[in-house]
């Protein structure tokens, strides 16, 4: 498959907006990012164009970004390119920018953070068993009879 992988560092412009697609998590905001490029003739940094991302995250990971990130947080992002065109509401046909991430943090070169790790989900009330753990022989600390 070809997909374009990016990886970006920017900052939220906007706080981080959680829906719901179906019975899937979907976490959205958008990002901003601003090259800054050093002349070496004049000897001065100069900011480049402001580019605009919206950025999609889905699942777990955009439940855990709506409760971790906010407007103006530094940020890395890394997921799928794509390019999206749409007709906006004075009837005129724009094009942009959107990553679906696959993995986003903090930009930990301008500032600190703490991490917590997501709980575990708790066992469902059918079975006893924990949502994805693992049964049968394979299961840790069972004994498979030969």
């Amino acid at each position: 498959m070809n997909e374009s992988v990016i990886t970006v560092q920017g900052w939220l412009g906007s706080d981080v907006t959680l829906r719901r697609a179906g019975d899937v998590p979907v976490a959205s905001f958008r990002l901003a990012c601003t090259p800054r490029r050093f002349n070496r003739r004049t000897e001065n940094w100069s900011d480049g164009e402001t580019q605009w991302f919206t950025v999609n995250v889905w699942r777990q990971l955009a439940e855990n970004c709506a409760a971790s990130l906010r407007r103006g947080d530094p940020v890395v992002v890394q997921g799928r390119l794509d390019l999206r065109a749409w007709v906006n509401s004075d009837n005129v046909e724009v094009t942009g920018f959107e990553i679906d991430a696959t993995h986003l943090g903090h930009d930990l070169a301008r500032g600190t953070s703490h991490f917590t790790r997501t709980p575990k989900r708790e066992p469902t009330v059918e079975t006893g068993v924990q949502a994805g753990a693992p049964t049968g022989p394979e299961a840790p600390g069972e004994e498979v009879a030969a």
